[in-house]
């Protein structure tokens, strides 16, 4: 078992200035062998909760459980728990073997020969086994990392702690161990606490995110809940590269129907977007993920007329960035288009794409709509066990 509970969590430390709250009353409850991943900007609290779940912060209030049983209060070596650093922490005068051996040695009375064991199969499980015998020193930076996890794994935890763990390797290498990571944790089935500031991590490797601003929960939900069904504002522009585009609207109801209007344009709503956001005020955001823009020709109904000031082709999609009312945002279109700087691009928002945010709130009044079950049957042609059982019968 490896059922982790964060209740009621807050962390404050004394500064000169007074307070600084970095973790405000956070609860999340973390399933057995679950990866979730902790995401925000730098100075959210992300890592500080991490610390505080290892033991190695004090929590000012709150409670951490494991299986049932608290261990707030319990030494970091008591918990359980294996932790895996950016900075990979290797002692650069022991070999990797020496490495991996140095916790069983600490914090067990295994005999010599199951460490042996252990470390060995772990090696082996990480495709470094003739590493064993090197120092830090004559190690890559990936083959370090994969030292540390080593480290980590063969304690056989009921949790692993990652702190941006693969933050210090190049972009390739990254993207390579982000995959390898998430295959070994579902071949572990261990329960595991992720801390990233990259979103694209938090995306695909995670169960559930959970999104932390100003050391206050934001959301927990599935990667594509997060992105498609964001909470709020900050969400919505936090997850998701290149993020999603804000227009600053207000709501005009004096014509035959209501619009939003933005200083470069007047956007038509329909009756079941206008009931979200009806008696909200007259402020909200419009917002649209770049992908969800499609060219459009003048006379279309809800089209908007801009200037595409940078383009950034990247082979699969180009990157356009476009003006407005003297603003920039982006749109991705695809990568074949040749779209010259300069020249004048007609778009369109999609009604089934866009999200209403109050604007002073910053909360989702209203969300792109998402295909049912049925549409990605149809799309994919493939069928859900429940539907081909029905089919069958």
């Amino acid at each position: 078992m490896g059922e982790l509970e964060i209740q009621n969590l807050t962390k404050v430390f004394q500064d000169d200035g007074g307070d600084i709250i970095a973790v405000d009353d956070l609860d999340i409850e973390i399933k057995d062998g679950e990866l979730i991943v902790l995401v925000g900007p730098s100075g959210c609290g992300k890592s500080t909760t991490l610390r505080c779940v290892g033991g190695l912060e004090s929590p000012t209030d709150g409670d951490i459980v494991l299986d049932g049983t608290a261990v707030t209060d319990q030494k970091p070596k008591k918990r359980d728990m294996a932790m895996v650093f950016q900075s990979y922490a290797l002692y650069p005068h022991m070999t990797s073997r020496e490495n991996m051996e140095f916790g069983l040695k600490m914090a067990t009375d295994l005999p010599k020969d199951e460490i042996r064991s252990r470390v060995e199969d772990t090696a082996e499980m990480l495709g470094i086994p003739e590493l064993l015998e090197k120092k830090p020193e004559e190690l890559s930076g990936g083959q370090q990392q994969r030292v540390a996890l080593g480290r980590a794994i063969v304690r056989e935890p009921e949790v692993f702690l990652m702190d941006e763990p693969l933050s210090n390797l190049d972009a390739k290498l990254r993207t390579e161990m982000r995959t390898e990571l998430q295959k070994l944790q579902q071949d572990l089935g261990v329960t595991t606490l992720y801390v990233t500031h990259d979103q694209t991590e938090a995306m695909t490797m995670s169960d559930r995110i959970v999104v932390l601003n100003d050391g206050e929960l934001q959301q927990i939900g599935t990667p594509l809940e997060c992105y498609h069904e964001p909470e709020n504002k900050f969400v919505a522009g936090f997850i998701g590269s290149p993020s999603m585009n804000f227009f600053d609207v207000e709501l005009d109801t004096s014509g035959d129907g209501p619009t939003l209007v933005h200083e470069g344009f007047k956007y038509d709503l329909q009756e079941e977007v206008y009931a979200d956001i009806k008696g909200h005020g007259e402020r909200f955001t419009l917002g649209i993920r770049p992908e969800d823009i499609k060219l459009a020709t003048a006379d279309e109904h809800n089209a908007v007329t801009t200037t595409v000031e940078v383009t950034e082709p990247l082979g699969e999609v180009t990157y356009v960035y476009l003006e407005i009312a003297d603003q920039q945002y982006t749109a991705t279109l695809e990568g074949d288009m040749v779209i010259e700087t300069g020249r004048t691009l007609t778009i369109r928002f999609p009604k089934d794409r866009i999200h209403v945010f109050d604007a002073e709130t910053g909360e989702a009044l209203r969300n792109r709509s998402r295909p049912d079950d049925e549409d990605i049957e149809s799309l994919t042609g493939l069928q859900s066990a429940d539907s081909a059982q029905a089919s069958v019968e």
